[in-house]
């Protein structure tokens, strides 16, 4: 054994180097963008699990580097949930357990072809396995798919209107996974050339036959962003500036950020008529977004609400999809502590119940979102099935200013994008605000978390179904087809041998009256 080996040997250094090796993916997303490095970030973690002593301790070593993985990607929010996010990040982490298993199972010692070529698509598939379950919104959603760090790569991002950022993520895995064999099984490099020249192929097939949207007309969207300024009227006031500038610039459509409005439209009429003074004189409806308690009905809400010149149009979106800890506590019986230790939601937000598509006038159609429902590549594949032409999210990330999450999350509408053929707006109330295309290309500068403007984008409008709108999740299924089919595989192989298997050779018993040669003597 060597020297680092040797110092492997304890569980803890062990689990630490895990950790840590879990973390490295952060460096491809948002801040940092090194998005290459997304094609070999998994490099390290893959060869650690590989040279564990044991089924087990590859387990722990998946443990470990999910905790890395999940309280590293969610860092910023820890002066929201304070210790909480460790809790979180060793529940999350769990779901790399049986991953770090089937990564042993398969690279562990010399493997051979077949076991390699087995690897390239078991493990990828058991990673998307993993962000399919952690995508469930009570799990805090599809926050850190690994796939989201190609958002500014155009092969990246058709291969998403194929697959959605699914597809993205299995041929990272794939990549990741035939690098760690180059680097570390010498006499396995055939299987895993092999694999990284089929990623090259699928992703150079889907940039050349995937359809493009058939692009055509253009609309003039205008994001108001106030900046950080404190109390809801104070910002409603430079929101109201800031759209009067507005004026005569001809646009379709003016979008506020999330939480714009502090009161509820239908108890403050004399907000209302403000807005619809500003929609009159701008020419455009506007889209707000309501952060109060509803005066038609009990509990707070998240809506985005539309006016028009001549008032409420009655065009409402409730938020469906709420931040865990952020706007609901789940099991607040059991886990309300943790508003103690943190800055977790006091009262659960109320969540409604369907998806809007708005006709805000000009002949255009938006589907608005609400904050992290951005992350949800299904959320936006339906409103583009509904009719919406554009997609609209409307967010807020003013508690998090100084880290990776405005950047992050901005990034997350070229994905719904590229997936959908639809261009998408995301305006915030402090940044980072940006649209995109119909292809996921960034149209226009962002307004940055440093800004406080009103910004006007002529934004191309696309028409045409992409094969993710039309064929959804495909992707995610097939890796479970994939898994399952290697599970049965693996069973019937294990029972044939315990069937084949010769009986062991036991020599008769001797008993007291006698012997095996001569009975009875």
């Amino acid at each position: 054994m060597n020297t680092f080996g040797h110092w492997l040997a304890s569980p803890w250094r062990r689990s630490v180097v895990a950790a840590l090796a879990g973390a490295l993916p952060l460096l491809a997303f948002p801040a940092p963008s090194l998005w290459w490095f997304a094609y070999v970030a998994l490099v390290p973690w893959i060869a650690l699990i590989r040279s564990a002593p044991t089924a087990k301790r590859a387990a722990f070593d998946g443990w470990a580097g999910g905790f890395g993985f999940m309280v590293g990607m969610h860092h910023w929010l820890l002066p929201t949930l304070s210790v909480f996010i460790f809790v979180i990040g060793a529940l999350l982490g769990a779901l790399w357990a049986p991953w770090g298993a089937l990564v042993r199972h398969f690279l562990a010692g010399t493997p051979s072809r077949g076991r390699i070529a087995a690897a390239l698509a078991v493990l990828p598939s058991g990673w998307l396995g993993i962000e399919l379950i952690r995508s469930w919104q009570g799990l805090g959603g599809p926050w850190g798919v690994l796939g989201a760090s190609q958002w500014e790569v155009a092969p990246a991002l058709r291969l998403a209107s194929v697959g959605g950022v699914w597809l993205i993520s299995f041929l990272l895995v794939a990549v990741n996974v035939a690098v760690a064999v180059l680097v570390t099984v010498r006499a396995s490099r055939v299987p895993a050339v092999a694999g990284l020249v089929t990623a090259a192929a699928v992703a150079s097939a889907a940039w050349m036959w995937s359809p493009r949207p058939d692009t055509g007309g253009s609309t003039r969207i205008a994001v108001v962003q106030p900046g950080v300024v404190d109390g809801p009227d104070r910002r409603f006031a430079r929101e109201e500036q800031l759209t009067r500038d507005l004026a005569a610039q001809d646009v379709d459509l003016v979008v506020w950020g999330e939480s714009s409005v502090g009161f509820d439209l239908g108890d403050r009429p004399d907000l209302a008529k403000r807005i619809a003074a500003l929609s009159e004189e701008t020419g455009a409806d506007i889209l707000v977004n309501v952060d109060a308690r509803r005066s038609d009905k009990p509990g707070i809400y998240k809506s985005s609400v539309l006016v028009g010149p001549g008032g409420l149009t009655g065009d409402r979106y409730d938020k469906m999809r709420l931040v865990p800890f952020g706007e609901y506590i789940p099991a607040r019986s059991l886990l309300g502590w943790a508003t103690s230790v943190g800055k977790a939601a006091g009262e659960n937000r109320r969540h409604g119940s369907e998806q809007v598509v708005m006709d805000v006038g000009h002949g255009l159609k938006v589907g608005p979102m609400v904050c992290f429902e951005s992350a949800f590549p299904d959320m936006s594949r339906h409103l583009a099935e509904d009719g919406a032409q554009v997609l609209i999210a409307q967010s807020s990330t003013s508690s998090f200013q100084q880290s990776w999450a405005p950047e992050q999350h901005a990034s997350l509408a070229a994905l719904r994008a590229a997936e959908t053929g639809r261009p998408m707006v995301h305006s915030t109330l402090t940044g980072v605000s940006a649209v995109y295309d119909a292809s996921g290309r960034r149209v226009g500068r962002w307004l940055g978390t440093d800004a406080g403007a009103s910004r006007v984008y002529d934004v191309p409008l696309a028409t045409g179904t992409t094969p993710y709108v039309r064929f959804g999740d495909w992707t995610v299924h097939a890796a479970l087809l994939i898994l399952l089919a290697w599970c049965a595989t693996d069973g019937l192989r294990a029972l044939r041998l315990r069937r084949t298997a010769p009986e062991p050779l036991v020599p008769p018993a001797r008993t007291a009256h006698g012997s095996p040669a001569r009975p009875g003597r």
